[in-house]
């Protein structure tokens, strides 16, 4: 006949490990903020970017001109990187790449009602695979 003293210790151990995964899941991000983080790097401090995007951040900020016709069109966000917002929130700007005979790869895409004062920009140096919040 089993002892009933082992039933305490074993409601005991659920309780523990019930405890420990409840407070895990308290600190994990939800699974919508999951996938809106999914394309975030690290963040990334504007004084530490190439002179271009520098560059590039300044005419954002003082509403151009701008030198491709593309710049300022909206970023659809299609790739889900950067965090879900409605349709036309985010807008791209080209950081010119030395050298290169087209646009280049790299961009920073600003979020905002405000072109001018953006919520939030960030870089992406591989033409959309990943982006790091620029902060100042």
């Amino acid at each position: 006949m089993p002892s009933l003293r082992r039933q305490p210790e074993q409601g005991a151990l659920w309780a523990l490990v019930l405890a420990a995964t409840m407070s895990v899941a308290a600190f994990a991000p939800s699974a919508s903020h999951a996938k809106d983080a999914a394309g975030l790097g690290a963040d990334v401090s504007l004084a530490s970017l190439s002179p271009e995007a520098r560059r590039t951040e300044q005419l954002i900020h003082s509403g151009g001109p701008f030198p491709y016709a593309k710049d300022g069109v909206v970023f659809g966000n299609y790739e889900k990187r950067l965090p879900r917002e409605p349709r036309g929130y985010y807008h791209e700007y080209t950081v010119p790449t030395p050298g290169a005979r087209n646009r280049g790869a790299r961009r920073i895409i600003c979020g905002g009602n405000v072109p001018t004062e953006p919520d939030a920009c960030f870089y992406t140096e591989d033409h959309y695979n990943s982006f790091h919040r620029i902060v100042k």
